[in-house]
């Protein structure tokens, strides 16, 4: 036990040391000996994840123990510990996976940037920081994982900081998430003060004695105390996961480089929020109205923030809305308690979106930074392994057989319309009409970019040329997982019993338990689809999207100015930008201005403070002016004050 102790402490401490070697002494090491450091951690860590933590806890090796007691405050122990059990072990397997790929693909796109050391400092600081979160067995632990990955992803999305736009970005980013964390540390602090504990699994033994315990909200309406707790880390899990309407930093956080929108939109950040309600499935059991409240929310992100990727013209942007949509999916997943439906397509979609990303990278490295899909074109014949890869991810995305994407995403669909929830019946229609507008806007990307005539300037078409082997290797690995992980892991995570003991549904709830008897293979799973609806949805718009950009490229813009309205509605994200900043953001800043004004500067400063001051004054004026220094003056007040005492003792007498 001792030993696998310390393989678990040295696998998040390898990725910290990195990080701290390239911050502190990037400048004396140059930048190939950053990379080499920061990538040789990351690359431990992996091989230690998937070489030693899964296989022992496939041989049903768990472990869950508190490594040393940081501090205390008050009564409460603040410790550090690790929870190795399936979720974890795959988690970490993920995350660790792509965080290498991302690290090697940044040695070609950052390569002469002056932040070089800082930008792995950075990426290797956020690997650690996730790694904690899935790896914490206490709450206390996983906030700080939690306000870790956010705490770097603000310094990644403004990396750029002389870009008043990436400044605003990773603002903009840190303020939504704050919202979000502000429902999380209430979740957080209600579990502490009923079970009196922040340890996993004393909370969760403790939860079944809470599960009928009311709150008094007003005076005539009680609410179940675990449907507050449930809502309230739901709220941070909307944050971090960007779940309507606390999406709208995601888009924003393509302003950071290319490698950091794949980390934050693949395999850390968004997906700490999945992870989160995964892991706390023994609470949200609890609550049907928490579940119905995950079905809703993560039903409209995934059909409406789709809907915005099919009017978006950079490329990054099509791709960070296609992320809105699949966190949708995941998370109504998780409300129809197919909670492992939700991880398998956090996995596969952990694959396939980092390989879109690193390809869009490409794409942009071969143009000079240019990400405008209307200044792309015809660049199969330029870019043919990047032109590969985004179709792989492009199928797999879409859910096309036998494509990763396609296991997970019918699998979530079919446990939506195996539901009872309220909600589901809205739900299953939403991820069912997102199969088609996430096949159109996918391949509209895909075809804009590399099919028809070149729309770049000629002196960018004449240095177009595949990128370095370090951008391209990545993309090669990330393509067998997109490609097949579905088929290898659909069967262990979804019908077998990999999640034995780390998730738990109630078998009244559990829609993958009604699946199981009609799971016949991998094989007869394709087969089926060729009866169901989400298969023709997507190959619908895909061929959609091939006759309006290929046979047809004149009809978008005419279909949209005759859609009029709901054009604008779209190009403008639904005003929740604007009802965010001008509404919320300068509303606010009027009311302090207004307060300040009136309260500071004319009340406190002005009449308390400032004006005692003054009311002072003006009495000491008037009072010196009796202090002439002339007798005869001095004289007069003595002779008038003894008329005024005589006739005040006459009057009286």
């Amino acid at each position: 036990m001792g030993a696998s102790l310390g393989v678990y402490l040295a696998i998040p401490l390898v990725c910290l040391a990195g990080s701290l070697v390239a911050g502190f002494f990037g400048r004396a090491l140059g930048t190939v000996w950053s990379h080499r450091v920061t990538i040789l951690g990351v690359a431990i860590a992996f091989a230690l994840s998937v070489g030693y933590v899964l296989p022992q806890v496939l041989h049903g090796h768990d472990l869950d123990q508190t490594v040393y007691v940081w501090g205390r405050a008050g009564g409460l122990p603040i410790t550090v510990g690790f929870l190795i059990d399936p979720l974890t072990a795959l988690m970490m397997v993920v995350v660790t996976f792509v965080s290498l790929m991302v690290h090697i693909y940044t040695i070609g796109y950052m390569r002469g940037d002056p932040g070089y050391q800082r930008f792995f400092s950075y990426i290797s600081l956020f690997t650690f920081a996730m790694l904690m979160l899935v790896m914490a067995n206490n709450f206390m632990q996983l906030f700080f994982g939690w306000e870790g990955v956010g705490l770097v992803s603000y310094l990644l999305i403004g990396f750029w900081y002389t870009r008043e736009t990436a400044i605003f970005a990773n603002l903009k980013a840190f303020l939504v998430n704050r919202l979000g964390d502000f429902g999380f540390i209430l979740g957080i602090a209600a579990i502490y003060s009923v079970f009196h504990s922040l340890d996993y699994a004393t909370v969760f033994s403790r939860a079944p004695a809470a599960e009928h315990v009311l709150i008094a909200i007003t005076a005539h309406t009680s609410w179940r105390l675990i449907t507050v707790i449930c809502i309230l880390l739901f709220v941070g899990a909307m944050g971090k996961s960007a779940q309507m309407p606390l999406h709208v930093w995601l888009p924003d956080s393509m302003e950071g480089p290319t490698p950091i929108s794949a980390l934050i939109h693949a395999a850390t950040m968004v997906t700490a929020g999945i992870f989160m309600v995964a892991r706390m499935s023994p609470l949200f059991e609890m609550s049907p109205v928490a579940r119905s409240v995950m079905l809703v929310v993560g039903a409209s992100t995934a059909f409406f923030m789709a809907l915005l990727g099919m009017v978006q013209t950079d490329i990054k942007r099509v791709i960070a809305y296609s992320t809105l949509s699949q966190l949708g999916y995941m998370t109504v997943a998780l409300g129809a308690s197919a909670y492992a439906a939700a991880i398998f397509h956090l996995v596969t979609h952990a694959f396939f979106k980092a390989l879109l990303f690193l390809a869009a990278g490409s794409v942009i490295i071969a143009l000079h930074h240019e990400q405008d899909l209307r200044k792309m074109g015809g660049l199969r014949k330029y870019l043919p392994f990047t032109f590969a890869a985004t179709w792989v991810g492009s199928l797999a995305l879409a859910g096309i057989p036998p494509f990763a994407g396609f296991f997970s995403k019918d699998a979530i669909i079919d446990s939506v319309a195996r539901s009872h929830l309220p909600g589901a019946d809205y739900a299953f229609a939403a991820v069912l009409a997102g199969v088609f507008v996430t096949a159109f806007y996918t391949f509209r990307m895909l075809f804009l970019a590399f099919y028809g005539e070149p729309r770049m300037d000629a002196h960018t078409r004449h240095h177009l040329h595949e990128s370095p082997w370090v951008v391209t290797l990545p993309l090669g690995l990330l393509a067998i997982p997109a490609i097949g992980a579905g088929m290898w892991l659909m069967k262990p995570l979804l019908f077998g019993h990999f999640f034995h003991g780390a998730i738990y549904v109630r078998p009244a709830d559990n829609p993958l338990l009604r699946m199981a008897p009609h799971y016949h293979g991998i094989l007869a799973f394709i087969a089926a689809a060729f009866v169901s609806p989400p298969l023709y949805l997507a190959l619908a718009g895909m061929a959609t999207a091939w006759y309006l950009y290929i046979q047809r490229p004149e009809l978008p813009a005419i279909i949209a100015r005759r859609l009029g309205l709901l054009t604008v509605i779209l190009k403008a994200r639904y005003g929740f930008d604007e009802v965010y900043i001008d509404g919320f953001a300068r509303g606010a800043r009027a009311a302090a201005r207004f307060l300040w004004r009136i309260g500071d500067v004319a009340i406190i400063d002005g009449a308390v403070v400032n004006g005692t001051a003054r009311l002072i004054g003006r009495i000491a004026a008037w009072a010196r002016r009796l202090q002439s220094g002339y007798i005869y003056h001095y004289a007069f007040a003595v002779i008038l004050g003894l008329f005024v005492l005589m006739t005040f003792f006459l009057h009286h007498a």
